[in-house]
This record gives structure tokens, C-alpha cells and sequence, in this order.
């Protein structure tokens, strides 16, 4: 209790912070729950009636089941080579209606953006910070590749995601003195993305690191002997 703080006053202020802090666990908690049920139960009813033709009754929980069982055979098959083949064929029927093509092809990018599964990782080879879409702006990259100019200069390639789907961006060309260098892994980057910056790492080292001599060099260096000084050097 604060000085000069009537019990009243103090009473109500620890009711409202710890309500607070209450609100703060149960409203995500909730969502999450409620959202996890209406997919349950929309997947569930979707074969309820399959199910009630078979059966000659709803079975609450088999219709989601079946969906389960159905995409992991699916991802089996897709994941040889003559159902990749036999997929990409279908999806090639697929997209060539007009409307049912817009809505298939948006739904894949949301969902590859939102796994990773749409991004070569091995593409990637750093993370770096980039003054976009204009100065005094600072946004993260990729660095995809690096390049010669004639003049002998360097230029980096670099991929700048979109949040929160990073398997759409922006793809610069950029000179050495317009990135920064961080110690960001690439999966850990993806993540911020895809979070929108809701997941941050604890600790950002920024700018190139120190270069490290060779330890050849280090010995030489620590082998030689000072210069031993004699009594006139030291009288001057």
C-alpha cells in the first residue's frame, strides 16, 4: 500500500491490475480455443453427411478423423515423384477456371507464407537490415547473391519479404554501404517476418564482425622477444 493510500483505493487498484492481468491469459487463451473448435467442428460436419449415409448416423469426431487420414495420404503421395507429377497436372486443371483460380492460388500463397513451406531457406545466405521503402525507414532482408559490377564494386542481391506472407517481397540491388550485417539466423528471420515482429530475438549483434588474424600471425607476434633496452636508452 501506497503512503496516504486509503484501503479503499489500494483494494481496488490490486482488483484492477490483477483482472488485468487476467484478461491478458484468458482472451488469447480463448480464441485460440474457440478457433480450434469451429475447425474441428467445420471439418467434422463437412463429412458428417458421407458418414450418416454410411452409417445411418452422425458419428461426432470420425468426419475429422477421415480428414486427418485424408491429408496425411495426401502428403505421402505428394511427396514421391509421379504424385508431384500427378498433383502439378491437377492443379494445372484446376487453375484454368477463371474464378476457382484466383481463390486456389491466393489460399496456397497465405498458406505456404504463413508454414515457410513456399521459401528456399537454402536460397538465403543472410540476414541483413536494409533502409526501405525509403530512408530513415529499416526493414529486414535477405541476402540472395552477390555480384562484380565492371568497376570492380560489389552488389548484393537481396530479397525484402512482405509481413505477414514473405513468399511475396521486393528484390533490390544493392551496394555493400547500403545493408547492415546482423548475426541473425535465417530461420529466426523468417519467423519475424511471418510474426510481423511479434518474435523478436533477445539480442541483435549489428555491423560486420571483427576480422580474426590468423593464428600463424597471432604466434609470430607472441613468440618475438621486446627489445631489450640497454642503460643509456634508459638514461634518455
Amino acid at each position: 500500500m501506497k503512503k496516504n493510500e486509503t484501503t479503499g483505493h489500494w483494494l481496488l487498484r490490486v482488483f484492477r491490475r490483477n483482472f488485468l492481468a487476467g484478461i491478458l491469459i484468458m482472451v488469447p487463451l480463448a480464441i485460440a480455443v474457440w478457433l480450434l473448435w469451429w475447425l474441428f467442428s467445420s471439418v467434422d460436419n463437412l463429412l458428417q453427411p458421407i458418414i450418416e449415409a454410411i452409417f445411418g448416423r452422425e458419428i461426432p469426431g470420425l468426419g475429422f478423423a477421415i480428414f486427418l487420414v485424408l491429408t496425411y495420404i495426401i502428403g505421402v503421395i505428394a511427396s514421391n515423384y509421379i504424385g508431384k507429377k500427378a498433383i502439378r497436372s491437377a492443379e494445372s486443371l484446376l487453375t484454368r477456371v477463371p474464378v476457382f483460380r484466383q481463390i486456389y492460388i491466393g489460399a496456397k500463397q497465405v498458406v505456404e507464407g504463413l508454414s515457410g513451406a513456399g521459401i528456399n531457406k537454402a536460397a538465403f545466405r543472410e540476414v541483413v537490415f536494409v533502409e526501405f521503402p525509403r530512408d530513415g525507414m529499416t526493414t529486414l532482408a535477405f541476402i540472395t547473391n552477390e555480384v562484380i559490377n565492371k568497376s570492380g564494386k560489389k552488389l548484393y542481391a537481396i530479397y525484402i519479404p512482405t509481413a505477414p506472407v514473405p513468399s511475396s517481397g521486393y528484390f533490390e540491388m544493392v551496394t555493400e554501404e547500403k545493408i547492415t550485417h546482423t548475426d541473425i539466423p535465417v530461420d529466426e528471420g523468417i519467423k519475424m517476418v511471418i510474426s510481423s515482429g511479434m518474435i523478436l530475438p533477445d539480442k541483435v549483434t549489428v555491423g560486420k564482425p571483427p576480422v580474426k588474424a590468423p593464428k600463424s600471425i597471432v604466434d609470430i607476434f607472441v613468440s618475438t622477444p621486446e627489445p631489450e633496452t640497454s642503460p643509456d636508452d634508459k638514461h634518455d
